[in-house]
């Protein structure tokens, strides 16, 4: 006997909870074909600016905590990520039209990725701060310490890789993000976002909202409670208008190149640089 099919409708991820949009929107996912696959929210100013106020609560245990136990809490989601592995590359297969075997990789990639963002939360001190030479009687220490909220416009076409790619960093330096998914492509973010309450990353360090960069993207700039952007995930046009609307309250913007890098290649320090103030301490010798 034929069934109706139960079409699913997916919903934002803000505090650590999974709620809808406050505008009722929705807007329909379709695979690299055109057909339909699920709804999604379709994020408003305001479910943005409940995003920032669960990022700003949390932002303080998260930075507070050991870069040990970060690292730690980091490296499990990797674990749950590859517990569902099936999963993502199914999702990254229908969303960007992929073959299994090149999903997979994409997948596998995602995952390694994670890893090495997480091995790095005890190291970024070390490597970004310093011992300083000072000719007198004093000590004086540089020490790198997060920024704040970060506001991220994930990339379009890479799903999980591109996402990953930018999350991860934002999170292995201790700051807490507001993320806005691939608008076309959001199926792997939202399981991310699954992945992210199962595991054990406090609720409201990351806030998942799906929608359009282009209306997203200059509220997140302007937000005064955003310490930072990444918009990796804003059209040309876009990247200018974030910018001005960034420098009303002074905020950095994350240079970034135009269109979307290879993500496979080595990720680098840059990443994880931006999203560090250096703090420098002067105290006196003991006698």
């Amino acid at each position: 006997m034929s069934r109706v099919e139960v079409a699913k409708t997916y919903k934002l991820f803000i505090g650590g909870k999974f709620p809808r949009s406050e505008s009722g929107r929705t807007y329909p996912v379709t695979d690299a074909k055109g057909r339909f696959l699920a709804n999604a929210s379709h994020a408003s100013r305001k479910d943005l600016r409940d995003a920032v106020v669960a990022a700003r609560k949390a932002f303080g245990g998260w930075s507070g905590a050991t870069a040990y136990n970060r690292g730690q809490v980091l490296y499990r989601v990797a674990e749950v990520m590859e517990g569902r592995r099936d999963q993502f590359v199914a999702e990254v297969a229908v969303s960007e039209g992929l073959s299994q075997r090149k999903a997979e990789s994409v997948v596998d990639a995602a995952v390694d990725r994670w890893v090495w963002y997480a091995g790095w939360t005890d190291k970024v001190a070390s490597v970004f701060g310093a011992a300083n030479p000072v000719a007198g009687p004093y000590f004086s220490f540089t020490v790198p310490e997060p920024t704040g909220v970060v506001g991220v416009l994930a990339p379009q076409t890479s799903s999980l890789l591109g996402l990953v790619s930018v999350v991860a960093p934002v999170l292995a330096t201790g700051c807490s993000a507001v993320v806005v998914s691939s608008a076309e492509r959001p199926l792997p973010a939202i399981t991310l976002s699954e992945v992210l309450a199962t595991s054990d990353v406090p609720g409201g360090v990351v806030n998942m909202l799906t929608g359009r960069a282009a209306e997203l993207g200059t509220w997140l700039a302007s937000h005064a409670d955003v310490n930072a952007v990444d918009p990796t995930g804003a059209d040309s046009a876009g990247r200018v208008e974030i910018a001005r609307e960034a420098a009303g309250t002074v905020k950095r913007v994350l240079e970034v190149p135009e269109g979307e890098p290879d993500w496979t290649s080595r990720p680098g320090l840059g990443r994880l640089r931006a999203y560090l103030e250096p703090k420098t301490v002067w105290h006196p010798m003991g006698v």
